[in-house]
């Protein structure tokens, strides 16, 4: 690579390095929606998480209250390898309509239903529902700084807890929610964007009066229409066998400053249970960008020894040379195995061009967080097309090498890699089928996988592989000595497994 071409990329590679960690915004010529007073506001439900299992469970398997009919949303690629399901749900609001105590529904505990709450609020699941594209999040204030809040994705099922003057651990579920939508109005319009959704999840032992009459029941712990919401509970709700649950929200609406297409800041600041991913990809950046200045050195430095080399008369010419210099006639000599590394190579050109496009489509905000799945449909779309030049880089290394057998290589390109991946994910998603997870990927998305692999990817790699071997072959910038050079014994410090075991320490 020219030393121009050098300066362009590390400069590409610095600015990407500079970004902010983390950032929403949307791209232009996406529309937001705008409310009116007491437009209706469909709140939809989203899958249990749970940062001990790591296994997503479908909202419904829990004995919560259902609407009259479920219905899933339509959900991308991404969404559902994620382990998504979107669904409606029986919470009703109108814009800038505040409730108080609204009854959702009431259940019997039975056995079947008391263990499933347990063992959820034991597993610490927490959960997720949806508004106007934005997820329910719980705010927290810093300790660290007086009036800051941070966002928790989600609530809790339940938590666990003691009776005062009891040493029995009892579990007890969040059955009342007290919502919260922020939201910016534009008084010219008098129409209303939603820019926050919010929850405080308390446990209430509802008590009514008479008979239970559904929505129209008088309950005796909360008044409809009081102007206040419930801040707390001295009586929670625990988990019985045999007992019922009342589930009750409370839903208010606040203004706020925050603009619509800022609203995603605040829900990109991660909490310290979350991985900073954002953190990771800059230091990558700057990785790079560093032995970018390091390959720059290295070029400039061995540019005028290469062209000594190549001005070498006679072998004992180049035997005068001392140190690292002595292998210059034998570094590209084909190794063993050479084929195996032109598969290596080439898959590592597939990887590194998904991952380069990806994130040139991140910060052009093509793959906006509002975009759920967007990243995963996209890393994996990217993946396939890239097979076209993984089967071109790993014909042409192969040609270097003076091999003929171009489709071997590209049919080993094509499944050594995927091949593995794609096995340890079917054996994965069969242990996660059996334990009933939403994160199981059903068998129309698996089909849809293999579709893209056989359809796609693998004729894409045998174009490129077909199109690499075509090209002249790739001169080497100095000559190979005709008889390899003998190499000393090594000690046994200096052993292949004795490399590889402290590589991995």
């Amino acid at each position: 690579m020219a030393p121009s071409a050098w300066a362009v990329a590390l400069a590409a590679l610095c600015i990407v390095a500079l970004a902010p960690p983390a950032a929403g915004f949307y791209l232009p010529g996406v529309a937001p929606n705008d409310f009116e007073k007491k437009d209706p506001l469909p709140v939809k439900v989203n899958k249990l998480t749970s940062i001990k299992t790591q296994l997503p469970y479908s909202y419904y398997s829990l004995p919560f209250c259902k609407p009259d009919t479920i219905v899933d949303s339509a959900e991308n690629l991404g969404e559902v390898l994620r382990g998504d399901r979107i669904e409606n749900s029986p919470y009703t609001f109108e814009m800038r309509e505040p409730q108080m105590c609204q009854i959702v529904c009431k259940i019997s505990v039975g056995e079947k239903e008391a263990k499933l709450l347990k063992e959820k609020i034991e597993d610490e699941y927490r959960v997720n529902m949806i508004l106007d594209n934005l997820p329910l999040v719980v705010p927290i204030q810093r300790v660290d700084q007086e009036g800051a809040y941070f966002y928790q994705h989600g609530f809790h099922v339940g938590a666990k807890g003691k009776y005062s003057g009891s040493k029995d651990e009892k579990y007890f579920i969040h059955n009342h929610l007290s919502f919260t939508v922020k939201y910016h109005r534009d008084e010219q319009r008098d129409i209303s964007r939603i820019v926050a959704f919010e929850v405080k999840p308390y446990s209430v032992k509802h008590e009514y009066e008479g008979q239970w009459n559904d929505k129209k029941t008088r309950l005796t712990t909360c008044d409809p229409h009081a102007q206040r919401i419930i801040t707390s509970s001295e009586s929670p709700q625990e988990v019985e066998v045999g007992k019922d649950i009342i589930f009750t929200y409370d839903v208010d609406f606040k203004e706020s400053d925050i603009k619509w297409a800022s609203r995603w800041d605040s829900y990109l600041l991660m909490t310290d249970d979350q991985i900073h991913w954002f953190s990771i990809v800059n230091s990558l950046m700057i990785v790079l960008f560093l032995s970018g200045m390091v390959a720059m050195i290295m070029l400039r430095t061995l540019y005028r020894d290469i062209s000594k080399y190549n001005q070498l008369e006679t072998q004992e010419e180049a035997q005068e040379e001392t140190g690292w210099k002595l292998v210059h006639g034998d570094v590209f000599r084909p190794p063993s195995n050479s084929d195996w590394l032109c598969v290596y190579v080439g898959t590592g050109v597939q990887f590194f061009g998904m991952l380069l496009v990806t994130m040139v489509f991140a910060v052009l905000g093509f793959l906006s967080p509002s975009n759920r799945g967007g990243l995963m449909t996209a890393m994996l779309l990217l993946w396939v097309f890239m097979g076209l030049l993984a089967g071109y880089s790993s014909s042409r290394l192969y040609k270097l090498f003076k091999g003929s057998e171009w489709k071997n290589i590209a049919l080993r390109t094509a499944f050594t890699f995927p091949g593995s991946v794609f096995a340890i994910f079917f054996f994965l998603n069969a242990l996660i089928w059996g334990q009933k997870s939403s994160g199981a990927v059903p068998f129309t998305t698996m089909f849809a996988l293999v579709l893209l692999w056989f359809g796609i990817s693998v004729p894409l790699v045998f174009v490129g592989s077909f199109l690499g071997f075509k090209k002249p072959t790739i001169e080497d910038p100095v000559k190979t000595n005709k008889i390899p050079r003998q190499i000393p014994e090594q000690a046994c410090s200096a052993a292949r497994i004795t490399c590889g075991g402290g590589g991995h320490t």
